[in-house]
């Protein structure tokens, strides 16, 4: 057992309480941003005349060794160690000396392990951006390729008025955009750097912490050292904007479930996104689908035991905030999977644009137009809207849409009907003269595919 505290104490950890007290088997994670943390800090402590030239250089050079061979394989992080800060500065001092001991001048474990923990969020949700960008570019796609494929769009599950599957993509392009600014809100309001503020109390030591921040790419120093070591506001952020960007795929895959079914027959996904049954040779079912809307429960989970974790906390650390490693990793590693799998599916899936607009013409989906016709025909709006309602209800009893009632029997219900009402009611015009800002329309929807080109090149 390989502890960086042993001094204190006269007799062994019992083996069961290390392993339950030890992080290395998920912190181990960690280890390029203890190692950036630690170069920044030893160039630091040298600018500083805490450490010679030639000892920020032996430290320095080794810890880059380290780097290098952990990531190559040849170093194996070693559970032997109780966490990451363990394995790198035991390691340092085995492979360069007394330098090695030197290293921790000036610094605790708890604003290591704070440092760490923000960096690696930085690093994933720049990452997890790109993600959510490439999405955007594929739903983009969709948008631009269909302008003229009509369908319902609904309320309540019930189809209501004729839309576009560009404009029903849009919505969702909507979704993300707004997922992407809260991960930069959330990346902006952490860039605080808190390595410097030691324990809870700063240090003796004359550390430039403006000057460790700026060589670790942070805008600024933490400002409160008993803050710095206990913050952990800014994994409860991601958390909830990871959460916010699965229920958003949630309820994406939701829809691509239910236009899968073959009541809709809306899309076809594509072999490698879909499995088989064992005994039903039949089936193709959407199981990446079903999973993404199933592990928005997993990260909704995270987020909630971190919370509840953090509830009762004291100033400034506590053993409790270990727990945020495991659940973070957890969800963020779900987030990164699901979003890459569900915009494979989406960028190989083939859309039936034929059952998309039988469906709309259908499901009455005409009908609001139907009274607009009837309005500006000078029928009053509430005696338009009955008069339709008779409509569908005849259409119903016959198993017909509204396009394929003659001329005799629309002015039979009403003599106001003349020979432009299947003009008035086709699909086309429906959503063509839905023109207003956000609206299906197709000059609408080219404006905004230009407004959404554009915010996908500058950002």
């Amino acid at each position: 057992m390989a502890q960086l505290w042993g001094g204190r104490f006269t007799k062994e950890t019992d083996e069961l309480v290390y392993r339950f007290n030890a992080s290395i088997s998920f912190d181990q994670r960690l280890c390029e941003q203890d190692i950036r943390g630690s170069i920044a800090h030893a160039t630091m402590l040298a600018e500083q005349k805490v450490l010679t030239q030639e000892e920020k250089t032996a430290i320095v050079e080794g810890l880059e060794g380290i780097r290098e061979d952990v990531r190559s394989g040849k170093l194996e992080i070693s559970e032997k160690f109780e966490d990451i800060h363990s394995f790198v500065e035991a390691t340092l001092t085995e492979r360069i000396g007394e330098p090695g001991k030197k290293l921790h001048t000036g610094r605790s474990r708890n604003d290591q392990v704070a440092l760490d923990m923000k960096l690696y969020v930085q690093d994933e949700i720049l990452f997890l951006d790109e993600l959510l960008k490439e999405l955007l570019q594929v739903l983009l796609r969709i948008m631009e390729e269909n302008l003229d494929t009509y369908m319902p769009g609904f309320t309540h599950l019930q189809k209501a008025q004729p839309v576009t599957l560009a404009h029903h993509m849009g919505a969702y392009f909507e979704m993300f955009k707004r997922d992407r600014g809260r991960l930069h809100d959330i990346y902006q309001r952490m860039n605080t750097c808190p390595l410097g503020s030691g324990a809870l109390a700063g240090t003796t030591y004359p550390l430039d912490r403006a000057y460790t921040a700026k060589l670790l790419s942070f805008e600024s120093a933490t400002l409160n050292s008993m803050d710095s070591v206990s913050d952990r506001d800014y994994l409860i952020e991601l958390l909830s904007a990871l959460s916010t960007v699965m229920m958003h795929l949630s309820r994406f895959c939701e829809e691509i479930i239910i236009w899968n079914s073959n009541e809709y027959q809306f899309v076809e996904i594509d072999d490698a996104y879909s499995t088989g049954s064992s005994i039903m040779p039949q089936k193709k079912n959407p199981d990446i689908a079903e999973l993404v809307r199933g592990k928005t429960g997993r990260v909704y989970g995270a987020l909630m035991g971190f919370l509840t974790t953090m509830k009762g906390l004291p100033l400034a650390y506590n053993k409790d905030m270990q727990e945020d490693k495991e659940l973070a990793f957890d969800a963020i590693d779900t987030v990164k999977d699901c979003l890459t799998l569900f915009t494979g599916m989406m960028d190989t899936m083939a859309f039936r644009k034929d059952a998309m607009e039988k469906s709309a013409k259908n499901g009455f989906t005409n009908a609001t137009d139907a009274a607009d016709y009837l309005v500006n025909h000078g029928v009053a709006f509430r005696d338009a809207h009955g008069i339709v309602g008779q409509l569908v209800l005849y259409c119903i009893e016959k198993g017909i849409s509204l396009d394929e009632m003659s001329l005799e029997e629309y002015r039979k219900i009403s003599p106001v009907f003349e020979e432009e009402i299947y003009q008035a009611i086709s699909m086309e015009t429906c959503v063509k003269r839905r023109m207003t800002l956000g609206a299906p329309g197709e000059d609408a929807m080219r404006a905004v595919i230009e407004l959404c080109r554009k915010y996908l090149e500058e950002k």
